[in-house]
């Protein structure tokens, strides 16, 4: 049985202080500082003790998380042959521009996706579920441009998450959306989210054994018991071909 090694500050960061698991989290990157192994180990979190998930992955083919997370330790292709990893791709998109397609589209991909989330609830698996997009850009591409359809099918997985109490992960990318004129996204998600993972570049420049700066904002379901419980961590990181180190500055010689 594979199990998630929750010894590290992402895990603690994440866990510090939560009644419960966090239901909407959002990961942002940008160029300088991308957090693709920032969802490669939530998704390897997501499928630990028992989990399932559906994955959205509109950046790579299977073959290209099913290598990464493999050097991680976690087989996606035996979990998707266990029906505990649904992976949908970029093809569940159709070509065609024509509004009525692109929605038709979206509620076919969300009404599969609910139905995998209810199937793994009502059937013999046990464990949390997890809904993983990668990313939101993607999406909107894949709408051609559509932001009202993104944030329709985004609204219908939320409410899936909180109806079938499972986890929603969405990568976005900060600076793809830093305009005035495009916000809007972000700033819905950063709203919406029980968890906010954001990683950015070091402020000094960089550096050879560290590769940026990871801020992590635990917005909800705190403990009442625990009001001291600290809700925003800031630490290093350094991406391996395994995962990740993070750290605390100073705290590497």
């Amino acid at each position: 049985m594979e199990e998630y090694s929750g010894g590290d500050l992402l895990s603690e960061a994440m866990d510090s202080g939560a009644r419960a698991q966090a239901r909407v989290v959002v990961v942002e990157d940008c160029v300088e500082a991308p957090a693709a192994f920032v969802l490669h180990l939530l998704l390897k979190r997501a499928l630990a003790g028992g989990g399932a998930a559906a994955f959205l992955a509109l950046a790579q083919p299977f073959a290209h998380y099913d290598r990464v997370l493999r050097k991680m330790g976690c087989n996606l292709s035996l979990h998707r042959k266990s029906e505990r990893l649904h992976f949908f791709e970029l093809q569940a998109f159709p070509g065609g521009a024509r509004d009525d397609t692109i929605a038709n589209s979206f509620i076919r991909l969300y009404s599969e996706i609910q139905r995998v989330v209810e199937v793994h609830r009502t059937g013999e698996i046990p464990g949390q579920f997890t809904i993983v997009i990668d990313d939101v850009s993607l999406l909107e591409v894949a709408a051609h441009g559509s932001v009202d359809d993104v944030f329709d099918f985004l609204h219908y997985c939320v409410t899936l998450a909180s109806e079938m109490n499972c986890s929603l992960v969405i990568l976005i990318h900060e600076d793809i959306y830093a305009s005035e004129e495009s916000m809007g996204l972000l700033l819905h998600l950063r709203y919406i989210a029980d968890l906010v993972i954001k990683a950015a570049p070091l402020s000094t420049g960089l550096a050879a054994d560290v590769h940026g700066q990871l801020s992590v904002v635990n917005k909800g379901m705190f403990s009442e018991q625990r009001p001291k419980a600290q809700r925003v961590w800031n630490f290093h990181f350094k991406v391996k071909e395994n995962g990740a180190d993070f750290f605390y500055p100073g705290s590497r010689h």
